[in-house]
């Protein structure tokens, strides 16, 4: 028996779970939330001090829940760049989250390098606002004094690995975090150093890719420190997925990913072909519109209960919503790519009128919408034969009985736990134990499609003849 750790250092907390190595049973927690500034007008600041990481990791571990700890794991935030120069101090502040700033930096990379069709082949994905090497074209046009200091580039998990072994010679990432870069492509496995100097101006070090069972090192005192990953990577790791697999993300965007055998490269960019922490691979469409469409609708309803209102009211509707169709594009649209379109109800008659009917079609419309961004997937190759379903909104019983009927598979909805301190615990132990362990899969309920399934695909050819309608050829 061994006792390993995984942190999690999302955007806005630390989270740490000791689990046992060998069945991954919780045996204690810790958090703490990230001393940030306030931002005048709320969200998150788009500059951290990455010591803050540092602070809270300290506090969540207050109270001795290390102890007896053989080997951890570290999981954080994606696409934080975190510039250092010469002595590995950083230049600024590590440059976080969907940065708006960067949206012009993105698309002068995307002109200086030829087309997105080249930078799908390249790295399998198109340089949006969030990517790191967006942020590092925005620093050489924007800070041109601190982009001539940079010497190395990490991410949050690189950088909080590289201080829990007290800042060493050697510096790694794993394959989930570099394959979120833009510098750095799943498909050959290697940086893209030629990107690096189209975006910064000149060249800078990158760190050891480590394999996804290497350790990145030992502390003095003999603690092994895995590798390290990217939050979305860990998630999936804690869940257990495998090939044959999806994860739906339900947040107010929504993302759909696959674990898949092979890089994926789109010359649309509709795919994010990303890495996985097993040597497999996770392509991920995404989508604007999820929650947002039921949020909205709860709204235009005068529902005081929110979504769970939401939801009782939409099952007293049927499937179909008797005719009525919402194509839920409220703030356009990832995929299918109509940035500046609108949502569309459509089907209006006498009858569909009703509050519950209009429920109903905002829970099938969210849905198709995330099926439409499965079938993206599918239509490469990828085999999906269950759904694993997360966020708050996949414990409502209109998603529950709308999801198994319209994604035409098995849906898990797993219980809530932090899955990506979980897969960072399970990584330590990989490291510990030199296998990778085999632990129980997450605790969760299970839906069947059933009798329902030909009528869900009733429903999905109602909402695709409404999408080609308003919105022809949006696929092809």
């Amino acid at each position: 028996m061994g006792i390993v750790a995984g942190l999690d250092s999302s955007p806005d907390f630390t989270r740490i779970v000791v689990c046992d190595a060998d069945t991954g049973a919780v045996l204690r927690q810790g958090y703490a939330p990230h001393p940030l500034d306030p931002v005048e007008g709320g969200g998150r600041p788009s500059d951290v001090d990455p010591q803050a990481w540092l602070l809270s990791l300290g506090e969540a571990a207050a109270g001795g829940l290390l102890e007896g700890v053989q080997a951890i794991g570290v999981s954080a935030q994606q696409n934080a760049l975190v510039p250092l120069d010469g002595q590995g101090n950083t230049v600024r502040p590590a440059l976080v989250g969907g940065d708006k700033r960067a949206q012009s930096a993105a698309a002068d990379l995307i002109d200086r390098f030829g087309s997105r069709e080249a930078w799908a082949d390249a790295v399998g994905s198109v340089p949006q606002a969030a990517h790191p090497v967006t942020k590092l074209r925005w620093l050489a046009r924007t800070e041109p004094e601190n982009a001539q200091r940079v010497a190395l580039l990490l991410q949050a998990h690189d950088w909080l690995v590289w201080q829990l072994l007290g800042r060493p010679a050697r510096r790694t990432t794993d394959r989930g975090g570099a394959s979120g870069s833009g510098y750095w492509s799943a498909a050959a496995g290697s940086w893209r150093p030629d990107l690096v100097e189209l975006a910064l101006g000149r060249q800078a070090m990158l760190p050891e890719v480590l394999g996804p069972g290497d350790a990145a090192g030992t502390t003095p005192e003999g603690l092994i420190i895995s590798a390290g990953t990217g939050e979305t990577m860990a998630a999936a790791f804690g869940l257990g997925v495998m090939a044959g697999d999806a994860v739906v993300s339900l947040g107010a965007s929504g993302s759909v990913m696959a674990v898949h055998h092979e890089a994926l490269t789109d010359s649309s960019g509709a795919i994010t072909s990303l890495a996985d922490a097993t040597g497999m691979h996770l392509p991920v469409v995404h989508t604007s519109n999820a929650v947002r469409a039921l949020r909205g609708t709860a709204g235009m309803l005068g529902l005081d209960g929110g979504l769970e209102e939401l939801s009782e009211l939409a099952m007293k509707s049927t499937a179909g919503a008797h005719g009525l169709v919402l194509l839920p594009y409220l703030e356009g649209e990832k995929t299918p790519n109509l940035p500046h379109t609108a949502g569309t109800l459509s089907g209006l008659r006498r009858e569909s009128m009703r509050p519950e009917h209009l429920a109903r079609a905002s829970f099938e419309g969210m849905v198709c919408g995330l099926a439409d961004a499965m079938d993206v997937l599918r239509g490469r190759g990828v085999e999906i034969r269950r759904v694993f379903l997360l966020g708050a909104a996949a414990e409502l019983h209109a998603v529950q009985a709308v999801a198994p009927m319209l994604f035409g598979v098995q849906v898990v909805v797993p219980q809530p736990a932090d899955y990506a301190a979980i897969g960072a615990a399970r990584q330590a132990a990989w490291a510990l134990k030199g296998q990778l362990p085999q632990w129980q899969g997450a605790a969760a309920q299970v839906f069947e499609p059933g009798e329902e399934a030909a009528v869900g695909q009733a429903v999905r050819q109602q909402y695709r003849a409404v999408r080609e309608q308003i919105h022809p050829g949006a696929f092809s």
